[in-house]
């Protein structure tokens, strides 16, 4: 594997992990969500329903998720874990990639299927043995988080704050600010009796949430679709977001269940460990944008 080979399968885990926990990207189109309200057809907005959805799944800390990700020709991913949001992110995830350029990038690497751990701090992606011999033997990448911070081009905030605002109250927020959320329906999801509810949402219409603009103005996003379904217990049970972004339409779905659940994960051992930064500076780079 050349240089430039390690340096884009690290960002490729990078990539994937963020859209994997946090799928707000670039959208142009600004297209209503299928069964959006059109403006000759009012509805109240379910505000009242969305805020009880956010503080329950807020307060529950933790729940197992499940999710598919597809990012144009680039990559499709499938995950599954448990992670929790009481005291920063925290959790272990799986993450197989199943498709696209970077699917095959990664499977030459022995790398298809990552371990990926989520600590206060910084995530851990584990590698194969073809991948781990480029990284001296050791097995795990870390990325700390105030470096990926520090990257240029406002990408690195952007992508800090996604790895570590992965909780599914986050797209519950984002829909709370959708200027023309609705209720769908009421529909099953894996058996669970829930209210389906969409909208659209603009950067724009996040005023009042500095942190949620903050993420989607830095990643120059204009507006994504997002829909939720949410059961008797104000829980999130399935989410989908979507939108147009400069690799090619972005769709996530991702489902979740047994809140409350224990999570832990623990520090891969130091020996066993390569720093992100310490891996771009041998490749001669000072970061992704570089």
């Amino acid at each position: 594997m050349t240089s430039r080979g390690g340096r884009r399968a690290a960002l490729a885990i990078m990539v994937a992990t963020v859209l994997t926990g946090s799928a707000a990207c670039t959208s142009s189109s600004g297209t209503p969500a299928k069964g959006a309200r059109s403006a000759s057809a009012p509805q109240a907005r379910p505000t009242a329903a969305l805020r009880a959805a956010e503080r329950a799944t807020r307060r529950a800390g933790s729940a197992r998720v499940r999710s598919t990700t597809a990012l144009g020709t680039l990559m499709s991913t499938r995950a599954e874990g448990a992670l929790g949001w009481t005291d920063g992110t925290t959790g272990t995830l799986t993450i197989t990639y199943t498709g696209g350029s970077t699917a095959d990038l990664m499977r030459g690497l022995d790398s298809g299927s990552l371990e990926t751990r989520y600590l206060r701090d910084a995530y851990y992606a584990k590698v194969g043995e073809r991948f781990a011999r480029q990284l001296g033997g050791r097995h795990w990448i870390k990325y700390t988080y105030d470096y990926l911070a520090t990257l240029g081009g406002g990408s690195g905030a952007m992508l800090t704050d996604a790895m570590r605002n992965t909780t599914p109250n986050r797209p519950v927020r984002l829909l709370l600010a959708s200027a023309d959320a609705h209720e769908v329906g009421v529909e099953k999801v894996a058996g669970t009796a829930t209210t389906h509810y969409s909208g659209t949402v603009h950067a724009s219409d996040l005023a009042a949430d500095s942190g949620l603009r903050g993420q989607l103005t830095r990643a120059g996003v204009t507006a994504e679709t997002v829909d939720l379904w949410i059961d008797a217990k104000g829980l999130l049970v399935k989410k989908t977001e979507k939108a147009d972004t400069a690799s090619g339409a972005m769709n996530q779905t991702a489902y979740y269940g047994d809140y409350g659940v224990k999570v832990s994960a623990e520090q891969p051992p130091a020996g066993d460990t390569e720093d992100f930064r310490t891996l771009l500076k041998k490749r001669g780079v000072g970061g992704p944008t570089s």
